[in-house]
């Protein structure tokens, strides 16, 4: 396997906007109409505080850790150090799970944007699934922008980090613009009712919102590759993770004053046609909007390139996968292999569909929650077994915030599970996490029949070593 290593050159532009620009992606512009019909205006509001909460409490036990042990991975090396292998390997591959679909899911998005840009472009009907038609130009769209992200992945951390700042500077242009014409002009009549649905609409937008959130963790996943002081680490990520939820409750705030639920109901791009209303009806401003939809798509897309491809690095350098995803490129420095397997896994999403952007959103969504559960736990463990590690960012209170992120987690973990108003969807939803379970079980048992069970022991303590 190669020496080579990842490239330290992330400042702190760099990091917040990789993270930023992650977790805002684009369902603020495409999905805000549905947590506003479901849970109504201040019940989506408080079900993105709910789920804001939860990302903060968890982000701050992932700054500790992440600070703590900078290494590439995130949860990977958090569980390790705590609970062994078998568990590292489980809130990895749960996390991928969660990267992987954000990556399919902007897939999907980018031929939904163009609807809106270009009325009756999607041409060429291929077969009908779930009620909804996909033609060959829809697709295409999607496994065009699918190769092109892969690419820029593929040659470097540095280009995609210049262009993601670049793009979360336009994302925050138009989502400003948004919320101040929206404030001027809508009124508070619009945000009626207030809540809908009660309790089941409540937690129907709380199961969505750790996809929405999900992002803060690409800066642990990309930790050997800032070149900052360890602390700085953790502060990033908090104040990251603050930022986002911000934007969330602001950008709800803004569609639900200027649209009314009729209106809300009959849009196809509620938060585009808010823009518009909010200026007079403006389509020009609408289609400002799309345009930071798209830089939203693009940052997120990169963003959860970066952190899936190196969470794949770190399990293969272990012995958990084949090694050969854990390669450095011998002239790009980027582990070219994990980001081509990304593409291989991600490209073909928008041949499933409008329909696979709900399924995607649940379904990841369930492995990031279980990946936050365990470095919450790993936390805890961490905190007793290991009470002289060096940590840069220490959470004052003892275990206190690892246990609350530990129920919380838990809590939000059952709300996916049958039975409940907000269960996964049968088959669509349980199909995709139970193919990656069975992709993961073989993976791993293959990696451990070949390298051996002690060699991901001896892989990471030379690692911990490296970093003591």
């Amino acid at each position: 396997m190669s020496e080579r290593k990842l490239l330290r050159i992330l400042g702190n532009k760099d990091v917040i906007a990789l993270a930023f620009g992650a977790m805002i992606g684009w369902g603020w512009v495409v999905t805000t109409g549905l947590w506003v019909t479901e849970a109504g205006s201040l019940g989506s509001i408080l079900a993105f505080l709910v789920g804001g909460l939860l990302v903060v409490v968890v982000g701050l036990t992932y700054a500790e850790l992440a600070s703590a042990l900078p290494l590439a991975g995130g949860e990977h090396v958090y569980t390790f150090k705590a609970m062994g292998r078998t568990a590292s390997f489980i809130a990895t591959w749960a996390i991928i799970l969660g990267y992987v679909s954000v990556v399919a899911f902007e897939a999907v998005a980018l031929p939904t944007v163009f609807e809106y840009l270009v009325p009756n472009y999607s041409q060429g009907y291929l077969y009908t699934i779930a009620g909804w038609d996909v033609t060959i130009t829809w697709a295409g769209v999607g496994i065009l922008g699918s190769v092109l992200i892969a690419w820029v992945n593929y040659r470097g951390i540095k280009l995609t980090s210049a262009i993601t700042f670049i793009l979360t500077l336009l994302i925050l242009a138009a989502g400003v613009m948004l919320i101040t014409g929206s404030t001027v002009t809508g009124n508070g009549q619009n945000m009626q009712p207030l809540f809908e649905q009660g309790v089941a609409g409540l937690l129907t937008v709380v199961i969505m919102t750790p996809f929405m959130f999900v992002g803060f963790d690409v800066i642990p996943q990309a930790a050997e590759e800032i070149n900052l002081p360890q602390k700085k680490i953790g502060q990033l990520l908090i104040a990251a993770v603050v930022l986002a939820v911000t934007w969330y409750v602001a950008v709800i705030f803004g569609v639900s004053r200027v649209m009314g639920p009729v209106e809300l109901g009959e849009s196809n791009l509620v938060t585009a046609d808010a823009m518009a209303k909010a200026f007079g009806d403006s389509q020009i401003m609408g289609n400002l909007l799309v345009l930071g939809g798209i830089g939203g798509i693009l940052t997120s897309w990169l963003g959860f390139y970066v952190g899936g491809s190196r969470a794949i690095y770190a399990l293969a350098r272990a012995g958990m996968l084949p090694k050969s995803l854990g390669e450095l490129h011998p002239t790009y420095n980027t582990p070219y292999r994990a980001i081509l397997l990304i593409a291989v896994l991600s490209t073909a999403a928008p041949l499933l569909g409008r329909p696979a952007l709900v399924w995607l959103v649940d379904a990841g969504g369930l492995g990031l929650v279980v990946a936050w559960l365990m470095v919450a736990i790993s936390f805890i463990i961490l905190r007793k077994k290991d009470p002289e590690l060096k940590r840069p960012f220490k959470l004052s209170g003892g275990t206190s915030i690892g246990w609350i992120a530990v129920i919380m987690s838990a809590g939000i973990m059952v709300l996916y599970m049958p039975g409940m108003p907000s269960a996964l969807i049968w088959p669509y939803e349980w199909a995709i996490v139970g193919l990656w379970i069975i992709i993961g079980f073989i993976l791993y048992k293959m990696s451990l029949s070949k390298y051996g069970k002690a060699y991901a022991e001896k892989h990471m303590k030379d690692e911990m070593d490296r970093i003591a």
